[in-house]
């Protein structure tokens, strides 16, 4: 006990450091734990307030869990939500890594910081604002790629009306949202790397595309695995505002839009259930931290160095 305490003032100035994110953890992430106890009750509002609420509320165990299988949209909105996760976490992936790559062999380092920027501005546009950009384009009377068909002499397409389409749609429009972020993660590791094995490879006549796969691509392999199975626990979460704000809530394009999040909130602003959208939430949670547990024990026998933990 006495080494514990001499550890803590031996490092307290790091350990001050720390408090603040520490603090911020414990009131909006591990406090609000004591919420998922919603999932099992049959949540009541109470007028003495939400712990009230909680401690008067019926138990009902497993039912509320049953919203999400015991219906025809359970396989859909499942299969939905892994296809989609999935298309974007490896397509973004190279997507990424090939734009870091192509940004760091630029000579103009001033125009590839316009590059960055250019390529960054759309992480921070809220769904709603990238909702209307799609719209300009997709509308059927006067959206730019319906004119753009007309001017081939082919009818105009009634994109909110077709389910078919939508999958490539949000897949581009995520990626297009998503990938200028993720370069540049993968762009300030690309110029860590050592200059020196760069030019030892010239030396030794690697063309740049040697010197890529056999530099670049291998010192970034542990970023890539780590934001990697990052994103794998979230597999089974889906961005609530490309699916539901980027479609326009259309109904007839349900089949190909509706994932867990879009289906628990309609559920929820139908039928009131609390008790329900957390049951939701907490299989997502508990799904995405034991893929990423297997993912991390998969990485971890193949190279130790390269796992989270």
């Amino acid at each position: 006990m006495a080494a514990f305490f001499k550890n803590i003032l031996k490092n307290k100035i790091m350990l001050l450091m720390v408090l603040p994110g520490a603090v911020w953890f414990f009131f909006f992430s591990y406090l609000p734990l004591v919420g998922t106890v919603a999932a099992f009750k049959e949540y009541r509002f109470s007028r003495e307030g939400f712990w009230a609420s909680l401690a008067k509320s019926e138990w009902v165990g497993w039912d509320n869990f049953k919203f999400i299988f015991s219906n025809n949209d359970a396989l859909q909105i499942t299969r939905n939500t892994l296809l989609y996760n999935l298309a974007i976490i490896f397509l973004g992936l190279i997507f990424a890594v090939g734009l870091a790559i192509l940004l760091s062999e630029l000579i103009n380092k001033r125009l590839a910081k316009i590059y960055q920027t250019g390529m960054f501005l759309p992480y921070f546009l809220s769904w709603v604002i990238v909702g209307y950009f799609v719209f300009s384009f997709l509308s059927f009377d006067r959206g730019m790629l319906n004119q753009i068909i007309g001017w081939f002499g082919l009818q105009p397409i009634q994109w909110y009306s077709e389910p078919k389409y939508w999958p490539y749609i949000l897949v581009f429009v995520a990626l297009w949202k998503t990938i200028g972020y993720n370069s540049i993660v993968y762009l300030a590791s690309i110029l860590g790397i050592d200059k020196s094995l760069y030019e030892a490879a010239m030396i030794d006549g690697a063309s740049k595309w040697q010197q890529i796969r056999n530099i670049t691509i291998p010192m970034l392999s542990p970023i890539i695995i780590i934001m990697t199975l990052l994103a794998v626990g979230r597999i089974f979460y889906a961005d609530f505002g490309l699916f539901y704000q980027v479609p326009r809530d259309s109904g007839t394009l349900y089949a190909a839009t509706n994932v867990i999040d879009t289906y628990v909130y309609r559920g929820l602003k139908t039928t009131g259930e609390i008790g329900m959208s957390t049951a939701a939430g907490l299989y997502q949670s508990v799904v995405g931290f034991v893929l990423v547990i297997i993912s991390n024990y998969v990485v971890r026998r193949i190279d130790k160095d390269s796992s989270l933990f």
